[in-house]
């Protein structure tokens, strides 16, 4: 059977384009017939919530009974992808606890599939941030992401240092996540739809709408290459593993 599967994505920095990478892949895991669930971590007012209402739920993610409502129900919802979009500075705090309480280890047992994006910034700091994740990484499918989105000069490293760091993380994937035209993006922020709703020229209602034809054909191009990143890395076959049933539902022993 399908195994229950959650992606985390997250950084220690702010502003390196987190939601935006989860909005990419919401659209990507719809297009692919992958049923998904979100949970958004900014409280109390979620931007990811905003794209995508109907999926989303806002969550205090140190809030135990949030905890619960997301990782007591992945064996139970009829969905295979649980998404969590975790707030600035929290993706270290955030493995530790799944890490006590048992995620990290049932994950390794193959009760589940977890994966994390761990969006880099153009900073050395960022990549300090890979020593501290590792840590709590257990057997998860660690995908580093460079992340175009909010940087229009990315800060290239050293090559040796960015190896080095690299090396750290055993079967790490790097996925490079292409920068889209300012006047799209602005576009989206004001029309507050999905990536691929924006595309079709549709309101969140599903009405039509009157977006630029040419800033449409911008994000359907960028999309088509983000889309193009999470194929070349297998994604659907990952979050479609299979394996034995999973422990994670309430009352069933998690060690």
């Amino acid at each position: 059977m399908t195994k229950p599967a959650v992606v985390l994505i997250g950084a220690d920095k702010g502003g390196v384009g987190k939601t935006m990478v989860a909005r990419t892949l919401l659209d990507y895991f719809a297009h692919q017939q992958v049923r998904a669930r979100a949970f958004d971590t900014e409280v109390p007012r979620g931007t990811l919530k905003r794209f995508h209402p109907d999926v989303t739920d806002v969550v205090d993610i140190n809030y135990v009974p949030d905890q619960m409502r997301i990782f007591d129900t992945v064996n139970s919802t009829d969905v295979s992808v649980s998404l969590i979009d975790v707030r600035a500075g929290l993706l270290s705090p955030t493995l530790r606890a799944l890490r006590n309480i048992g995620f990290i280890e049932a994950a390794k047992k193959g009760h589940i599939t977890f994966v994390v994006f761990h969006i880099l910034g153009p900073t050395l700091a960022s990549l300090d941030e890979i020593a501290e994740t590792a840590a709590y990484l257990g057997d998860a499918k660690y995908l580093m992401v460079k992340n175009f989105i909010s940087n229009t000069h990315f800060f290239e490293w050293d090559e040796t240092t960015y190896v080095s760091y690299f090396k750290r993380v055993p079967d790490a994937v790097e996925i490079t996540i292409p920068k889209l035209t300012e006047m799209a993006t602005e576009q989206l922020e004001l029309a507050s739809v999905p990536f691929a709703t924006f595309i079709a020229n549709k309101k969140q209602s599903g009405d039509p709408a009157s977006y630029s034809f040419v800033l449409r054909g911008y994000v359907r191009h960028w999309l088509g290459n983000v889309w193009a990143e999470y194929n070349r890395v297998g994604l659907t076959d990952i979050v479609q593993a299979t394996g034995p049933p999973s422990h994670l539902s309430a009352g069933r022993d998690q060690s």
